[in-house]
């Protein structure tokens, strides 16, 4: 890996861009990288790991990438290209930040971007240059690592080299070596398989317990089925003790049941070391097949007991079922014992209501004769209920006649004369009393009704009238306030037609004055618009004139460093030309080939490159004063333009001048804009003219028709009402004459209805009394009265019908009780007992439970302890080979743990591994610690235990040469723990980079620390850094030592000052 260019923009504290060219800066294959504390030099290593891995190095904070210094709009950014694995890579990284929002105000995010390219000898139409490879993050990142072939860490450790990092690592203990190696050589795969083991160990071990937990549970679940009666496992089985300890000795003894007191009780817990070993697999083994010798006792026991109580079961069901038959007699026998006495019961009974019974049918018999007369009594009664109605009926209606025909037969109110029209009515007010003067009657107020008929029509005609009368009277008031407001509206327009004229006229006027203003008023406008050019024309003109002038003085600056630098170009020709002298060549000048005083250069040489930059500068600046004269050319002629247009006047004066046309513009147009209105207005005023001049002829001939149409009306209402007022005599209208002679018809027609309704009804009731007699007689009553006494309601008839022929029913179904065979036979036998026969029914019904409830649990524990004696059996089967897996995959684990006594050193599998790799990082390390320390010191690796007998593996030792002694590290002092560091950090550069694949590392940074070093041991430092280079390695040294100064002429400043710091490439090649 060698790196070419750094670019980066707004980082750290870059505020703007700075470029590092690695090619030109490495060239001699050491270079420094220099400057004051804070000013960026570790910004520079940042960079450099944040463009390949994204990432900034350590715990540095990606937040503070971006320079507090830059410009907000310039975006923070790195560039970094390089080669790798033999291509030409190139890799751009923008991080998320916070940037202006290019609308609007405020701010938003700019999303993290990555972009890498490659150099392709074909990137289109045949040329070579870069091609884009890819924009994803994780493609970028994925591709990196795989060419580099190291982590972010072991870069950042290998490649970086930080000093300050390796100096505690000589000196740190074997944990905190373990950590740093573990993250270097990725051990993680034997971390891993040391976990594999672990946890398999684990599984196989809580499988054993489990296992082991079954069989104790089947044990007590086959001693609690078997009951307290059978074997106890204590007798049969192994003590829970000798299953073995984790390095197979036996330990200590304890029951597998923990007491007597608790018989069917199993432990729950037992400890883990019991099933670590062969010895524990062995007895593992032992303690199944004695549980399943003690379970075979227990079932064959179980078998024993099952059949004895199945005998006890079938002697109890006989006993059982000849005290079911016993109770069922004595039960049947009580009942037919009881029939017989019950029926005996009911016939006394009987016997005692019989005379009450033949009342009873006496009395139904009466009952039953009295039907044949209820029809007659009951048309009896109905007429007379007929009767009493009709004359209240009657009298009613008399009643209401009474008032009526009053009224009616009074002189002069009856007819249109003034004489009655009731006959016989003059002198006397009271109705009638046969049907036959009623009749005639109606006949005569009806006659009187049909004369009215013509009189009403002439009434409605009055009133007819008299409403179109009040219709025209209406009409004729609104023909005449219509002409009356025609008449003023007409009158009132004469007088404002001349106000009209004058006004129209000075519309006109006004819109002839606006037409004028509106020219003049665009004139203005026109040259306030060149006043504003002219004045922008001018500040322009003297911005470009002060431009112009610093042009100038710029371009005048660099023809006169131009002269500077090729005066001293021509000065020191000669010490250039003396530089290029080799011994034995002949010289450019003379011809000679001795050389006894060549040349030296005075002060620093101005080299040809230098001579031409100064003239690109010369040029750049002529160019420079060119554009500024042509700008202020420009701005010149567009003052003059404006100026011809607008004058010299004020801007402010021509704009006042403008608001003052505008103002009396607007005036003249709105006094303008009333003409239109004037003249739309008197086209309207004329068509009202035109329809109230039409509006009050017609109005005044409608009101002479009106004024005739009243008086034809009035006479013919006038004609009309004398008629009906004789009419109707004293009623207040025709129509109530006519309406109360109707009412009085009606009264005479219901009383001659009722009057005849009564006459009929006593006609009915007498031929209803003679029927009642001859219908009493013919039944055997004496009188229509006894025949009413003797009958009764219809539901009392017909319970007592129902309750005589249900005791004759009683009596038939005693007595055929009273004779059955086996009541008779009974009742001859001594009592029946049958609570004796429940009892003995009882005890034999517990006796059957008790032998059932004995069986049935004697079948169920010997199947218990057949499915407990299959599951022993398969547990045991399965046991065996667990425990054997277990005992190797334990031994494995304890090895790779470092816990197992074969593990002599204690050390766990990935420190083993580790402890071969920090053997080759002493010996690569060694290689260069005995140049810089003179043949001093080499680095050992040591296996040894720590102290206490702790785990171990990762020690380090320094060799001394001069004593012949080992002793730790901690002991050398600061120079020598630098140079060691040095040396250790090289040389686990040099393994990591094997480990890596062999990727060669072209470019590595060591940072600080020579400050430690004395001038012996500093030149031998930069001897070893230099030995470096022979390997086509650029090595960069940090650091702030004045003597590096002079030692390394290739070197990166980094400058800071109140607006960010910069980058500046000294040394050969810098220029």
């Amino acid at each position: 890996m060698r790196l070419h260019q750094l670019t980066v923009t707004a980082f750290g504290p870059f505020a703007g861009r700075q470029r590092v060219d690695f090619d030109a800066l490495a060239a001699g294959g050491l270079f420094l990288l220099r400057g004051a504390t804070g000013a960026g030099k570790s910004s520079v290593l940042d960079a450099v790991c944040y463009a390949l891995y994204g990432e900034l190095p350590g715990s540095r904070r990606a937040s503070r990438m971006r320079s507090d210094h830059a410009d907000p709009q310039a975006l923070t950014e790195v560039t970094l290209e390089l080669t790798l694995g033999g291509r030409r890579l190139e890799i751009t990284r923008l991080p998320e930040q916070p940037r202006p929002k290019k609308r609007g105000t405020g701010w938003t995010t700019e999303k993290p971007q990555t972009l890498l390219r490659e150099w392709v000898a074909d990137a289109g139409q045949g040329q070579p240059g870069w091609q884009a490879a890819s924009r994803s993050h994780q493609e970028t990142g994925e591709e990196i690592l795989r060419l580099i072939g190291m982590s972010r860490e072991q870069f950042c450790q290998v490649v970086l080299l930080p000093q300050g990092d390796f100096a505690r690592f000589l000196k740190a203990d074997a944990t905190q070596r373990a950590e740093l190696l573990g993250k270097l050589f990725d051990t993680e795969r034997y971390r891993r398989v040391e976990s594999w083991l672990a946890e398999r160990r684990r599984e196989h071990e809580a499988a054993v317990q489990a296992d082991r937990r079954r069989l104790r549970e089947l044990v007590g679940r086959t001693e609690q089925a078997a009951g307290p009666s059978a074997h106890p496992a204590a007798q049969w089985l192994p003590a829970d003790g000798e299953a073995g300890t984790d390095d197979g000795a036996p330990g200590p003894a304890r029951p597998l049941l923990p007491g007597a007191r608790r018989r069917a009780a199993v432990p729950t817990a037992e400890p883990t070391a019991g099933v670590g070993s062969g010895a524990g697999s062995a007895v593992g083994s032992d303690l199944a097949q004695a549980a399943l010798g003690w379970a075979a006792v227990l079932r064959a026991d179980a078998a024993e007991a099952q059949t004895v109580t199945a005998v006890a079961l079938a002697a109890a069901e006989t006993r059982h079922r000849s005290a079911e038959l016993a109770l069922a007699e004595e039960r049947e026998l009580a009942g037919r014992q009881r029939r017989h006495a019950e029926a005996l019961r009911r016939s006394a009974e009987l016997a005692r209501t019989l005379d009450q019974e033949r009342a009873e049918q006496q009395r139904l018999t009466l009952a039953q004769a009295a039907l044949t007369v209820e029809s007659a009594l009951r048309r009896r009664s109905t007429a007379a209920t007929a009767l009493l109605r009709a004359d209240q009926a009657a009298q009613s209606a008399r009643r209401a006649l009474a008032p009526l025909w009053s009224a009616a037969g009074q002189p002069g109110q009856v007819g249109a004369t003034g004489t009655s029209d009731t006959p016989g009515a003059p002198e006397t007010y009271e109705p009638p009393g046969h049907v036959e003067q009623l009749v005639a009657a109606e006949a005569a107020v009806r006659a009187a009704i049909g004369r009215l008929e013509s009189a009403a029509a002439d009434e409605r005609r009055v009133a007819a009238l008299t409403a179109d009368g009040q219709r025209e009277a209406a009409e004729l008031r609104r023909a005449e306030e219509t002409a009356q407001e025609a008449e003023r509206w007409l009158t009132a327009q004469q007088a404002e037609a001349e106000e009209r004229g004058q006004r129209e006229e000075a519309a006109r006027a006004a819109a002839t004055h606006a037409e004028q203003l509106t020219t003049q008023r665009a004139e203005a406008e026109q040259r306030l618009a060149a006043a504003h050019r002219r004045d922008e024309s001018r500040t322009a003109t003297e911005r470009a004139e002060r431009t112009l002038l610093d042009q100038r003085r710029r371009a005048l600056d660099a023809r006169e460093h131009g002269l500077e630098l090729r005066r001293r170009r021509l000065d020191g020709i000669a010490a250039e030309l003396a530089a290029q002298l080799r011994g034995g060549q002949a010289c450019l000048v003379c011809g000679s080939t001795e050389h006894p005083a060549p040349a030296a250069p005075g002060g620093t040489p101005v080299r040809e490159s230098d001579e031409r930059a100064a003239a690109q500068a010369q040029q750049r600046a002529e160019q420079a004063v060119s554009a500024a004269e042509a700008e202020l050319t420009r701005f010149q002629v567009a003052d003059a333009a404006a100026t011809a247009t607008a004058g010299e006047q004020p801007a402010a004066a021509l704009a006042e001048q403008l608001d003052e046309l505008t103002g009396r513009l607007r005036e003249e147009l709105r006094t303008a804009e009333q003409l239109t209105v004037l003249l739309q207005q008197r086209e309207r005023l004329a068509e009202q003219q035109q329809r109230y001049s039409t509006q009050l002829h017609e109005s005044r001939e409608r009101a002479a028709a009106r004024t005739a149409r009243l008086e034809a009306l009035a006479a013919e209402r006038a004609e009309l009402t004398e008629r009906v007022a004789q009419a109707r005599g004293d009623a207040p209208s025709v129509a109530a004459r006519a309406e109360r002679l109707g009412r009085l018809a009606q009264a005479l027609a219901t009383a001659v209805q009722a009057l005849r309704a009564a006459e009929q009804a006593g006609e009915q009731l007498r031929e209803a009394e003679q029927e009642l007699a001859l219908t009493a007689r013919t039944a055997g009553f004496a009188s229509p009265q006894e025949a009413a006494a003797a009958g009764l309601p219809t539901d009392q008839l017909a319970a007592l019908r129902r309750r005589l022929e249900e005791r004759a029913a009683e009596r038939r179904a005693v007595a055929d009780e009273l004779a059955r065979p086996e009541l008779v036979a009974a009742a001859t036998r001594p009592t029946a007992e049958p609570v004796l026969a429940q009892q003995a029914l009882d005890t034999a019904t517990g006796a059957l439970r008790g032998a059932a409830a004995a069986e049935h649990s004697a079948r169920g524990r010997q199947r218990e302890l057949a499915d407990l004696g299959r599951q022993l059996a398969t547990l045991a089967a399965d046991l065996a080979p667990r425990l054997t897996a277990f005992g190797e995959i334990s031994r494995l684990a304890q090895l790779a743990s470092g816990t197992s006594g074969d593990n002599r050193l204690k050390m766990r599998l990935e420190s083993y591994v580790l402890a071969a790799r920090l053997e080759q990082v002493a010996a690569a390390a060694s290689a260069r610690l005995v140049r810089m320390s003179g043949g001093r010191y080499t680095l050992v690796h040591s296996d040894e235990r720590g102290p206490g007998g702790r785990r171990s593996g990762l020690s380090l030792l320094v060799v001394d040469a001069w004593t012949g002694t080992e002793r730790d590290t901690a002991t050398l002092s600061g120079g020598e723990s630098f140079f060691a560091s040095l040396a250790l950090a090289l040389g686990l550069a040099d393994v990591v980079t094997d480990e890596a694949g062999g990727m060669p590392l072209d470019t590595l940074f060591i940072d600080e620390g020579f400050g430690t070093l004395d001038e012996q041991a500093l030149e031998e430092v930069m001897d070893v850094l230099d030995g470096l280079r022979e390997r086509d390695r650029a090595v960069g040294i940090v650091s702030h030592v004045a003597d590096l100064r002079q030692r390394v002429p290739a070197q990166l400043l980094v400058r800071k000052t109140r607006h960010g710091s910069t980058l500046h490439l000294t040394g050969p090649d810098a220029g």
